[in-house]
């Protein structure tokens, strides 16, 4: 049954998020709505499952949680940070950086996830991934220390991150 089971959904949370994501977007949460949003959880990750990476090793559910609160806070910080960057500083005096973020990660996913947060964080956004994937380039909007920035970070994502996915 196990195999059975995961032929057919490859992806049990995948399917899970996508039929609640579907109710959502209807703005329907309705039996009818429910059903389809199941087919769809079911038919989008199987029809995809070919071309998907292998499920990282040792993925902590419970940190990327915490994790994920701490990015929305984060975004709802720089968001505030960004406006007041656009309100009170002159294009003339704006010091944008571009910054190389050396990686420790080395699972794809959890590089793609520290990219996916540094560019929905308001203010950065991640540029390039190096051939070998031992740094990552990204642009900020306006900082006086490029060093704290990458430190920053380092310590506040990429330190998670590499715990989430050990």
């Amino acid at each position: 049954m196990g195999r059975a089971f995961n032929w057919l959904l490859p992806h049990p949370v995948l399917t899970l998020i996508l039929a609640i994501v579907w109710m959502l977007l209807q703005n329907d949460v309705s039996a009818g709505m429910a059903v389809f949003g199941v087919i769809l959880g079911i038919i989008i990750p199987w029809g995809t499952s070919v071309w998907w990476p292998d499920t990282p090793n040792g993925f902590r559910l419970g940190k990327m949680i915490s994790y994920s609160i701490l990015v929305m806070w984060d975004i709802v910080v720089a968001n505030i940070e960004v406006a007041w960057i656009v309100l009170t500083v002159p294009n003339a005096q704006l010091k944008p950086a571009w910054i190389i973020i050396p990686l420790e990660l080395r699972e794809p996913e959890a590089i793609t996830v520290l990219a996916g947060t540094i560019t929905l964080t308001p203010g950065t956004v991640s540029a390039d991934l190096s051939d070998q994937g031992h740094s990552l380039l990204v642009h900020v909007l306006h900082t006086t220390d490029p060093d704290a920035v990458r430190d920053d970070i380092t310590n506040r994502y990429q330190r998670r991150l590499k715990e989430i996915f050990s």
